[in-house]
Formats: C-alpha cells, structure tokens, sequence
C-alpha cells in the first residue's frame, strides 16, 4: 500500500510539474510528497526527476515509468470509488467546468433533475469560457466548444456550434437592405473576441447549398462575449455574429431577426469532455449520460442549428 501511495505522489507530481501543487491536490504536505517519491526512487533504484529551486521535470526513466503506470493508476483508482459510492450509486464530488453564460442558461437548469437522480454527488462546477486542463487540473467533466481535444480525452457531441447574424427591427428599417453577403461590408458589426486569444477572428459564411463568403461587417465595437452582443444588439446599433446557444431566446422573443438567414458560421460542436479510462468514474458516467440524455429529449441539438 505504501507503495501505491508513492505511486500516485509521483503521477500527481509528473502531471502537475510541482510537489507542492501535488501535495494540495492529495491533502499532504509538500515535504510528504517529495519524501515519497524519494522512496520510490531509491525503491526502483533510478532518478525519477530533475529537481532544481524553481522546477521539477521528469528524467528519461521517470518518462517512461509514468507511461507505464500512469493509465493503471487512474483505473485502479476509478474501481475504488465506484465501489466507494453510496449504496452501488454514483456518488462523489463531481467537477465540471462549462461557459458561463452557456452554463447558466442550459445546464444549471438540469442541476435539479440531476440531483433527484443522483443524491450522492456533489456538484463542483467552475464557469469558465477558457479551455481547462481535464487531466492535469483535476476535473471529471467539462462542456464547451472549439477547444483542442489533448491525448487521454474523449468527446461526445451535444449541439453543432452555429454562429448567426442578428440584428435588431429598427437597425435593419433604417439602413440600406442586406441581400447578399458582400453587402454586408457597408454595415456595423459587433464583432466577437476570442476569450483564448484575446483576437477578433476572421470568419467564414456557409450557405445552405454550402456556398462560402467572407465576412466583411465594418468593426464597430468588439466584445467577448455573445450574450453581450446580442443585448447590444437589440440596442439598434449595429449586426452582432453570435452563438445560437445564445441567440435563439431573442430570435423566439422578436427583439432581433436573423440577417442573411440563409447563411451562417460552422464553428464545429459544442462537447461534454471526460477523460478516456477503461473504467470510467460511476459519477462522470451518470453526468455524461445525463447530460446527452436531457441535450436530445430537449431537442437543443435542432434547436441550435442554423439550418
């Protein structure tokens, strides 16, 4: 047993590059960690790190030790707390990072469906619209969209990810009628800002009979947010480029139409994320399930699409 335990002192500390986060992360003290590995080293009889004042990196030994035990290590630890949980139940905390606003609008809705279910989880959910580190930051779940897919995670697709121009009654009444794409460059647009990058990207339209065109909205004003766009948009000042996730609540109110209905943004899916074990937490199962379960009773996946 104790050697398991300085096994996994050693994959937190590989994963994380630091005994101290390591420690945090396993409720040890950052000299508790070090002292385990260090008997797992003098146990394997090699050097498992390089340890300096202000980094920890792994040797070619400590490389391909992690490798081989590394993927052992979490489905060990996955059959323990499956049969840790309540009763057979799932159950545990459960971490989860989502959009904010994406969060708030689609998934806190099911929290309380899914705790009916599911009393034995606690919910742990971080609103964030950057992409997280699954593995190395400790999380069961995460649900966004565009975000690389690092090695060791899976994705299941819930919703394609459609942008649409909208824009509101009174800003389309008094400006020159939008007919085509390229008639788009004479209009203001309230262009979008990469949370990742911090850059306006240049976005393609797709037709239905998947013709493409630029897009060529005169900047106006730039935001981060496609909420905020579109309650700006409303405002009759210019023709916002947004998420449907975010728009189809205006659309279904009539305070904005969609301009060039015919055309839109792919910007690929909006994904549950999870890691890949051959033995898969009771708890990520039971909220990757769900979630799939209730995205498709809802409709949201036709409901999202531009077509």
């Amino acid at each position: 047993m104790e050697t398991f335990s300085s096994i996994e002192c050693f994959v937190r500390s590989a994963e994380v590059g630091s005994f101290a986060e390591a420690a945090r992360r396993l409720s040890l003290t950052p000299a508790a960690v070090g002292k385990s590995v260090a008997k797992l080293e003098a146990r394997l009889g090699v050097r498992l790190f390089q340890r300096s004042t202000r980094s920890l990196t792994l040797t070619e030994a400590g490389q391909l030790f992690l490798g081989e035990v590394s993927a052992s290590l979490h489905t060990i630890q996955n059959a323990v707390a499956n049969l840790a949980s309540a009763e057979g139940r799932p159950a545990g905390t459960l971490k989860v990072s989502m959009g904010t606003v994406f969060g708030r609008l689609y998934i806190v809705p099911l929290l309380g469906e899914f705790l009916r279910r599911f009393p034995a989880i606690n919910p742990d959910w971080h609103f964030d619209n950057r992409q997280v580190d699954l593995i190395g930051q400790g999380f069961d779940a995460a649900i966004g969209g565009g975000f690389e897919l690092p090695q060791g995670v899976v994705a299941r697709k819930l919703t394609p990810a459609h942008r649409v121009l909208v824009a509101s009654a009174e800003y389309l009444a008094g400006h020159e009628a939008i007919v085509e794409p390229d008639d788009l460059k004479r209009h203001d647009g309230i262009l979008i800002r990469s949370p990742q990058t911090g850059r306006v990207r240049s976005w393609q339209l797709t037709s239905r009979t998947r013709q493409h065109s630029p897009l060529t909205l005169k900047p106006r004003m730039t935001m981060s947010d496609s909420e905020a766009a579109c309650a700006t948009a409303t405002q009759g000042v210019g023709i916002a480029l947004v998420s449907m996730p975010f728009a189809v609540g205006y659309l279904d109110a009539g305070t904005l139409q969609r301009v060039l209905p015919d055309w839109y943004v792919d910007d690929g899916n909006i994904s549950i994320y999870y890691a890949e074990h051959k033995l898969l937490p009771g708890k990520t199962r039971a909220f990757v399930d769900f979630i799939i379960e209730q995205f498709a009773q809802q409709g949201l996946g036709q409901r999202f699409s531009a077509l």
